[in-house]
């Protein structure tokens, strides 16, 4: 790690002993400090007990599926949480992101891609904080009203349950309800790292805020797809 930084904790859970040595041994060697679970349950109780930086996830685990350990971590901690996926199934991606994982990688992965997406997942951890507590600042847009200072949000009066990078991506396009932001703006104000062109993450996240709106993309009432270009929070329309 760069010099002056405090060393990060990672937690990594997979069952694959030999790949979490060899993984151990190179993130240590870049300055981390790794703890290793081999079990879905013993995964969880340590990412519980521990006051980690980032947590590795593989997807495939004896006990608790990483899934189910997602699941059950994210009622208790918005630790940012990378996933392995062995398959690389789109579904298995798709279903991680909706549950609040940070990022996924295929264990197809190069060494130099795991830290790299390491290091976003903890960068932009530590710049939501920042935010967090500099932006406290609420904001309303028709029954929507978003409270980051309290990280919650509701809509009609009811409470709205999202996962970090769907309140993050909320709160930026109500924040800027009416004017388009692009889906590099986005990739940059939300997930803090430069995505490739063919990552549909930022897509995952708006169905499943339209979904918990009860918008409907083809004809929505709050979140617009301004084809090629991004998405736009719209404005209510006032009272005739």
């Amino acid at each position: 790690m760069p010099a002056g930084e405090p060393t990060a904790r990672l937690l990594l859970i997979e069952d694959d002993q030999r790949l979490c040595r060899l993984v151990k041994e190179y993130l240590e060697g870049m300055g981390y400090t790794v703890t290793m679970a081999h079990t879905g349950p013993a995964g969880l109780d340590r990412a519980l007990e521990g006051s980690f930086d980032a947590i590795i996830l593989d997807v495939m685990l004896p006990g608790l599926d990483g899934f189910e350990v997602l699941r059950r971590l994210r009622s208790h901690s918005t630790v940012p949480v990378l996933m392995l996926t062995g398959r690389g199934e789109e579904a298995d991606r798709i279903v991680g992101l909706e549950m609040g994982a940070d990022d996924y990688l295929p264990k197809t992965f190069s060494t130099r891609e795991l830290l790299a997406r390491l290091r976003a997942v903890i960068r932009r951890s530590v710049v939501t904080r920042q935010v967090a507590s500099q932006s406290t600042t609420p904001v309303s847009v028709g029954p929507l009203f978003i409270d980051p200072g309290s990280h919650s949000a509701t809509f009609h009066g009811e409470a709205l349950a999202l996962t970090r990078q769907e309140f993050d991506l909320l709160f930026v396009l109500a924040g800027a309800a009416g004017r388009v932001k692009t889906r590099e703006h986005l990739l940059l104000e939300v997930a803090d790292r430069d995505f490739e062109g063919f990552d549909r993450s930022i897509d995952v996240h708006i169905s499943a805020l339209r979904r918990k709106l009860g918008d409907d993309a083809k004809a929505p009432q709050w979140i617009e797809t301004v084809r090629g270009v991004g998405y736009l929070f719209k404005k209510p329309e006032p009272p005739e």
